[in-house]
């Protein structure tokens, strides 16, 4: 149930038979949630931090206008909110973008491990500050690449945490995501999205039908996104 958290921890660092001892007992309460249903709520203070088993999920914001824009986006081997811990009080929603099975980790439990496992601490603390690093690289794509170069370093980025936690198909994965919704990732209108993906198509790097997107091109993909993965750490090495 948890290969993909270990998965995900582990293309850091080792993780031993006992660190994953120590999460499978951190975890209980598997739940399902629909496409559209909020997992964790705006304003909310969890008892416990939330991660993907399967599906898509997004962390968002929604203005008074009722303007909405996705922060981040989580797959499986994912916390949604392990910084929900410490900082108590979310100040922001998390939506499941596709059926999304979830299961739930104890706070009460989360604070044993950091008093009993200072390696294990160690990797889930490098877990939020990588989802710092992501969330720079949206800030930086959103205010000074071209909306094409955007979508471009979107697709590169979900790849390959998706490869990671083997939920590639070569060099396919399932996006369960419309037009809408994606306008709200890269903060456009619906109409404007629709160009921008076609733009992207036309440039022959990927294909997209039935919420598959294959990439045809990497290495002209990544030329155009600019894509440098190294704020995502995959560097497995003594943490």
């Amino acid at each position: 149930m948890l290969e993909s958290l270990f998965l995900n921890l582990g293309q850091h660092d080792s993780l031993s038979d006992d660190e994953k001892t120590l999460l499978g007992d951190l975890m209980a309460g598997e739940r399902h949630f629909a496409a559209g249903q909020d997992i964790v709520a705006s304003g909310s203070r969890p008892a416990y931090s939330t991660l993907v088993l399967d599906g898509l999920a997004a962390r968002y914001k929604v203005l008074a206008d009722g303007g909405r824009q996705f922060t981040s986006l989580q797959v499986p081997g994912d916390f949604v909110d392990l910084y929900a811990f410490l900082l108590k009080t979310m100040d922001h929603g998390v939506i499941a973008l596709s059926p999304c099975r979830v299961i739930l980790a104890d706070h009460s439990k989360l604070r044993s491990i950091t008093e009993r496992a200072p390696h294990l601490t160690r990797l889930l603390w490098l877990d939020t500050l990588i989802d710092g690093a992501i969330h720079r690289e949206w800030i930086v794509a959103m205010g000074r690449r071209s909306k094409v170069s955007h979508l471009a370093h979107l697709f590169c980025e979900l790849f390959v945490r998706l490869e990671v936690v083997k939920r590639t198909n070569g060099m396919s994965f399932h996006l369960p995501v419309s037009q809408a919704e994606l306008a709200d990732v890269l903060g456009l209108s619906v109409v404007h999205m629709n160009r921008v993906i076609s733009a992207l198509r036309n440039s022959g790097v990927i294909a997209w039908a039935n919420h598959t997107v294959t990439i045809l091109d990497w290495q002209k993909l990544q030329q155009i996104a600019e894509f440098d993965p190294t704020y995502l750490s995959m560097t497995r090495e003594p943490r």
